[in-house]
């Protein structure tokens, strides 16, 4: 485990992402998918289900990305990517790398069957969750990527939503699949990193990207990063890497913890909690991390 601290970025200059595109100000998913395809490069097929992503592309013939993309419904981003996977093998391709790239709801909810399908069979492609924790899409539902304490659409101040956030890297790591990392939009050159390491990878790999939505959360656009960087120096989302399911990695160690009050207080989606909610909040980070804290090498 290493330090944070302020980097200068070293990230290729070329560009597979264009100006142009329908994201939101500050829209955290947007740089994702900058730094990820910095990453993998030009030979990557996308398989993109009904998420932001979906709209953000920009309508046919149109597409603010320099690589192919399948559009595909809401639930089947996995089973997409693994036919298109069979499908360029098939031709004698066995170069291109074909990513699965949905959002939470299609994560966490509605894609789960497909993608616990495809990492039991440790189908051959990357699968990309990027969280901004709700269905923001189509109007800022809840999704079970939530968390605690949070307003949205679906749970309205006085009725937040009161469950956990489901964890699901933890339910990837039981499929035992050969590479899982979480990533953040605030530190690239991790997130660039651990891409070029799962690219050469065979098998399921699965990243969970922590991608801020100053529009779902109610917070300023030029706060986005600031938010991630917040999110992962208080183990709000750590930064880890997951091998085989059974080795776990801390990629950044936290001396430091900072609480999480600072990073609630300044989203309009928390306004409400009161500080013994907060706490609540701050307990179940505190317990996660010591329990990765145990399971980390």
């Amino acid at each position: 485990m290493k330090k944070d601290k302020k980097m200068t970025l070293t990230l290729p200059a070329e560009e597979l992402m264009a100006c142009g595109h329908l994201a939101c100000q500050g829209c955290g998913a947007a740089l994702a998918m900058r730094y990820m395809l910095k990453a993998l490069g030009q030979k990557t097929v996308l398989c993109i289900p009904a998420c932001c992503w979906a709209v953000i592309d920009g309508p046919y013939p149109y597409s603010s990305l320099d690589v192919p993309i399948y559009h595909c419904a809401f639930e089947t981003a996995a089973s997409t990517a693994t036919g298109v996977k069979a499908g360029l093998e098939m031709t004698g391709d066995a170069e291109t790398t074909v990513v699965a790239w949905a959002g939470d709801g299609g994560t966490f909810d509605i894609g789960l069957q497909a993608l616990s399908g495809a990492a039991e069979r440790n189908d051959d492609i990357i699968y990309v969750c990027y969280d901004n924790e709700a269905y923001m899409n189509t109007g800022i539902q809840r999704s079970s990527a939530t968390p605690y304490g949070a307003w949205t659409t679906t749970t309205p101040v006085k009725h937040f939503k009161t469950q956990p956030k489901k964890d699901i890297v933890a339910i990837l790591a039981a499929h035992r699949v050969p590479y899982i990392a979480t990533a953040s939009v605030s530190h690239p050159e991790d997130f660039f990193k651990k891409m070029k390491k799962a690219k050469d990878i065979k098998g399921t790999r699965f990243f969970h990207v922590y991608a801020p939505c100053p529009t779902g959360w109610k917070s300023r656009p030029e706060d986005t990063v600031k938010l991630a960087r917040m999110a992962v120096q208080n183990a709000y989302f750590p930064l880890l890497e997951i091998e085989d399911g059974e080795k776990y990695t801390l990629n950044l160690k936290l001396k430091d913890k900072k609480p999480v009050n600072d990073y609630v207080r300044i989203q309009g989606r928390f306004r409400h909690l009161t500080d013994e909610q907060i706490g609540s909040i701050q307990a179940e980070v505190d317990a996660r991390w010591e329990r990765l804290l145990k399971l980390s090498v």
